[in-house]
């Protein structure tokens, strides 16, 4: 379980990025084109970001979502995924393939031992 401590760093970084100014509540949005729109915005508009604005605005967004992990739905997750397509599209970037889905792995098994007696 993560610490107060590193809860916090992640809040602060989401929250006061030296790369972008976000909108307060971005990333709680339901519309990814809006949530994507805005970053595409506060990229281009920073003047502290180090890279382009497609990469600096993708990388919050991925940020976010790698922080939040489990705590995330998988609506809102989904939400999120989308809104990274709408940025793609918005740069003239293009879209993810879409991806088979995966087979879900059953919970690993518990073998008894060999050495068990007869």
């Amino acid at each position: 379980m993560a610490s107060p401590r590193q809860e916090q760093w992640s809040q602060w970084v989401t929250e006061s990025s030296k790369a972008l100014d976000l909108q307060p509540g971005v990333f709680t949005w339901r519309d990814p084109r809006r949530i994507a729109r805005s970053l595409k915005v506060s990229a281009e508009r920073s003047r502290r970001r180090k890279t382009d604005p497609f990469r600096s605005a993708m990388s919050m967004l991925s940020f976010y979502i790698n922080r939040a992990g489990r705590q995330l739905t998988a609506s809102r997750r989904a939400c999120l995924e989308t809104a990274k397509d709408e940025l793609r599209a918005l740069f003239d970037r293009p879209r993810r393939r879409p991806t088979a889905k995966r087979a879900v792995r059953p919970a690993a098994r518990r073998h008894k031992s060999a050495s068990r007696s007869r």
